[in-house]
């Protein structure tokens, strides 16, 4: 029988050996892997590396994305005194949730089919005031010659079957990068404040699994739903009622207007 060197590490004893090297228990210096288990650590080194390189791009396209939205909601309060915007806040996918939906989909777990097959990995959320500020918002960002729609679906005039709603927008922006530039996919999502409530609350509840009686929640929560949509239409015909009432401004009305709003924050 060959007799084991105890100055080569056993992939199943690892500790054991981390242990002696660092008590000086060892006899000589080693070569503690095989050549076979060095390929494999530097696959999954090299996998990581560029793992967390795809997220760093990912990131920076949240932040393209948003920064729009941003100079957006600032033209429309200098030129139009009013923020159409109520807020915007971005999410990127936990890795846990990446992988998660590679395996339920039998896809490979790595970079490429991260790239290739998931559209939300990262996410803008916007949140409006009114319904029609969402299409608004949809239409001036995607007039713009550097995004590239790839999907769009409008759960606001097709509700999902729980009664969501949102707008959702999957766009190809591009990042450039010190030796690059890379076209990035991002989901953006925008809603009303009370579509945003409601969903909030449903993806709380629906984690409850052993609440009794789900049918009869589930019903609640599409009649509470429906409520919430009569309530945003309803805002918005008063703010049309409102703005039907005020008198018609002359050219020079306009002008003075514009100019009494010089001195507002840009920022």
């Amino acid at each position: 029988m060959k007799k084991a060197n105890p100055d080569v590490v056993d992939i199943n004893n690892i500790d054991q050996w981390v242990n002696d090297a660092i008590n000086g228990s060892l006899s000589r210096p080693v070569t503690p892997f095989s050549s076979d288990v060095v390929d494999r650590t530097k696959r999954i080194m090299v996998s990581m590396v560029h793992y967390k390189e795809l997220m760093m791009m990912y990131t920076c396209a949240m932040k393209e994305i948003r920064t729009k939205f941003e100079v957006l909601d600032t033209e429309f309060k200098i030129r139009h005194q009013r923020n159409p915007i109520n807020s915007i806040s971005h999410r990127l996918k936990r890795t846990s949730s990446i992988t998660e939906k590679l395996l339920r989909r039998n896809l490979p777990v790595t970079t490429e089919s991260i790239e290739e097959n998931l559209n939300d990995i990262a996410g803008v959320r916007v949140i409006c005031s009114y319904i029609d500020d969402i299409y608004l918002l949809a239409d001036a960002l995607l007039r713009q010659d550097d995004i590239t729609l790839v999907a769009r679906k409008d759960y606001i005039s097709e509700p999902k079957p729980n009664g969501y709603r949102s707008l959702h927008l999957i766009v190809k922006v591009p990042v450039f990068f010190a030796d690059q530039r890379k076209d990035m996919k991002v989901e953006v999502q925008i809603r009303t404040i009370a579509m945003d409530f409601w969903a909030s609350l449903e993806h709380q509840l629906k984690y409850k699994q052993d609440a009794p009686d789900q049918e009869h929640i589930i019903e609640e929560l599409k009649s509470c739903a429906e409520i919430i949509n009569a309530t945003d239409e309803k805002m918005l015909n008063i703010r049309k009622q409102m703005e039907a009432m005020a008198d018609t401004p002359t050219e020079e009305d306009l002008l003075l207007e514009r100019f009494s709003r010089l001195d507002i924050p840009i920022g």
